[in-house]
């Protein structure tokens, strides 16, 4: 099926993650739609992955704490409304994204069809992710098929802006990192936290790295997970600089630009390491369908998984963000991380 469409609108709201891994769709989507006007709509946390893509025309944000919070939310269907987009292909499927773009008079509105107003797309999109059968990049692009694209190209592209290259310049030389430094972010928190290794396990493989490879280390994270990596760095028997909360997204991901390594739970940073080209290795304590490597792991050759088996955990309920028994942390040895480090060093 051929369309023509003119003005199209991609609508991305949710994580830094999911953010960068609907990269590949919006290449396609310009690539299938050259003289279009592609805008997308994001979150205010996630602009500075998609500001500088040259295959966008416009980023919109959907400012839900702030101008769009309560009553402002017309205010944001009236900029919808303004954009005259004749298409919506929409990745966040919401209530309110999804209510957003059937009152701004979008008249082709793609998604996943599900019970959250779900009704409101006419060109619905059966969502099998919860099978975790492909990447959540292919996923991605397979709703594109609703105008005219299949495409298998995961290839992800994510600018990095030179105020945040000026500031990682800055920071390295005021805590003396040269070029020569083995340099290794370490992201110990998840947006759900049966995903957390266990902390202990950070802490022992922390003060493997400094003294295996002299590394200077550098813990990541937003700022509801200070807690965590400061029990973490007490532990460490080396010195560790803190950057949790203490960045901006655009920061992380030069930073991660810099970095020789990432060693992360399954998380946001992961896709970006991936997507600037550094190495990482990406930690699973949960392997069940839909949250399973095959779908979240990163898209890079220099990547390792390191992931509990799927039988050690398929008791644990798929919900999110709820506690998990201690034993599914600990599954993983720090040895076996540690492991895939030296593999990925001996890449380079």
């Amino acid at each position: 099926m051929t369309h023509e469409f003119k003005n199209i609108l991609i609508v991305r709201t949710d994580r830094i993650g999911d953010v960068v891994l609907t990269t590949p769709s919006i290449t396609a989507l310009r690539e299938q739609y050259p003289n279009a006007k592609i805008a997308v709509l994001v979150s205010p946390l996630t602009r500075e992955l998609v500001d500088g893509n040259s295959c966008l025309d416009e980023v919109l944000v959907d400012d839900r704490t702030g101008e769009h919070k309560g009553f402002g939310y017309f205010k944001l269907i009236g900029l919808l409304r303004r954009e005259h987009f004749d298409v919506a292909v929409i990745y966040h499927t919401k209530r309110r994204t999804n209510l957003a773009c059937f009152l701004a008079g979008i008249p082709v509105r793609i998604g996943y069809k599900n019970d959250k107003f779900g009704f409101l797309l006419n060109r619905p999109v059966v969502d099998t992710r919860q099978k975790g059968e492909k990447h959540e990049a292919q996923y991605c692009l397979d709703i594109l098929k609703k105008v005219g694209i299949d495409s298998s190209d995961l290839k992800m592209y994510l600018p990095v802006n030179e105020e945040s290259i000026l500031w990682i310049e800055r920071f390295c030389d005021e805590h003396e990192i040269n070029k020569n430094d083995q340099l290794i972010a370490i992201h110990s928190g998840a947006s759900d936290p049966s995903k957390r290794w266990s902390e202990d396990h950070f802490a022992e493989l922390i003060d493997n790295l400094i003294e295996r490879y002299s590394a200077k280390i550098i813990m990541t994270g937003s700022f509801e997970e200070k807690d965590g990596a400061k029990r973490i760095i007490s532990a460490v028997s080396g010195h560790v600089i803190d950057l949790t909360g203490k960045t901006t997204v655009g920061q992380l991901a030069a930073l991660i630009t810099r970095c020789d390594l990432l060693v992360s739970n399954d998380s946001g940073p992961v896709h970006i390491a991936a997507g600037v080209g550094t190495p990482v290795v990406s930690i699973f304590t949960r392997n069940q369908p839909g949250i399973n490597p095959e779908r979240w792991k990163p898209l890079s050759e220099r990547s390792r998984v390191i992931s509990v088996k799927p039988s050690q955990n398929i008791d644990v309920s798929f919900k999110k963000a709820r506690p998990m028994d201690v034993k599914y942390m600990e599954l993983i040895a720090p040895a076996r991380v540690l492991e895939a480090v030296d593999s990925l060093f001996k890449l380079c």
